[in-house]
């Protein structure tokens, strides 16, 4: 967990920032979570209760050592389990704004928070894309490969019995069958 103006360890470069999330009346902390990072934590709920968390996740900037606004290619997840482990909430959030859920049972809640990149699930798509084409044109391959293999063997037989029928005529016409 970082502090407000606190920069992450993130080495040189853009680190994935800050996650401000505020639960409940006058509860608000940092997490720094970097990119694909998943954070957790477990919140005491009584049963019934509404629970809304605003958050604003940040960039932290190492040249300017500040916090700078996220850019809207910035996802966050967040996944809520209850205290029998059953999914409450499993959606996705842009770089700013608010998530609701009603407990359903009174105990320890486990509430999640995991920042994912447009950029990145768009690499990801592509790769996807990529993969499910590949796939496509093997088995497109491999069907074309099946259909040779039984059309060449189909000329063999043919090509067989038109010999031995010929070679069975040549005899009888020579006379040595």
């Amino acid at each position: 967990c970082g502090a407000p103006g606190a920069g992450p360890r993130a080495g040189p470069g853009r680190g994935w920032g800050t996650l401000l999330a505020l639960m409940g009346p006058g509860d608000a902390f940092y997490l720094e979570v970097r990119e694909l990072e998943e954070k957790c934590f477990i919140q005491e709920i009584p049963d019934g209760t509404v629970v809304i968390g605003n958050y604003k996740t940040e960039l932290y900037d190492p040249a300017m050592e500040k916090y700078q606004p996220s850019p809207q290619w910035i996802n966050l997840f967040v996944f809520v389990k209850d205290p029998e482990n059953k999914n409450l909430l499993a959606r996705q959030y842009g770089p700013q704004g608010s998530f609701t859920f009603t407990s359903q049972s009174p105990g320890e809640h486990q509430i999640c928070l995991h920042l994912e990149s447009i950029r990145f699930a768009l690499f990801y798509d592509g790769k996807l894309w990529r993969e499910e084409r590949f796939r496509q044109t093997s088995e497109s391959t491999n069907q074309r490969v099946l259909w040779w293999s039984i059309l060449q063997t189909f000329i063999l037989v043919a090509t067989g019995v038109w010999q031995m029928q010929h070679l069975k005529s040549f005899f009888k016409a020579k006379k040595l069958v």
